[in-house]
């Protein structure tokens, strides 16, 4: 149990974040709204950094994959303000 738990917090956290990707983004493709598009964006990468985690902690211990992560995540986060400051424009 010492890194079953662990484990499956880390990839439901991954599924999670690419399910909500995936039905933003098949949202965006009905509607046709831009903030769905960031948001989906946004969380497209949040997945990738949750994947980045199973990597860095589970899989590849030795590697440090922490500063990739933060810049990723620094990235998810700018890409949803992008959207917030020009869908505010319009």
């Amino acid at each position: 149990m010492g890194t079953l738990f662990p484990t499956l917090v880390y990839l439901l956290c991954f599924a999670t974040s690419a399910a909500c990707a995936f039905l933003l983004a098949r949202s965006f493709f009905r509607a046709r709204s831009r903030m769905l598009f960031w948001s989906a964006w946004c969380f497209a990468l949040l997945a990738l950094v949750n994947l980045l985690v199973i990597f860095d902690i589970l899989i590849y211990p030795d590697v440090d994959l922490r500063p990739v992560r933060l810049w990723l995540t620094l990235l998810a986060v700018a890409v949803l303000l992008f959207g917030f400051i020009w869908d505010e424009d319009s």
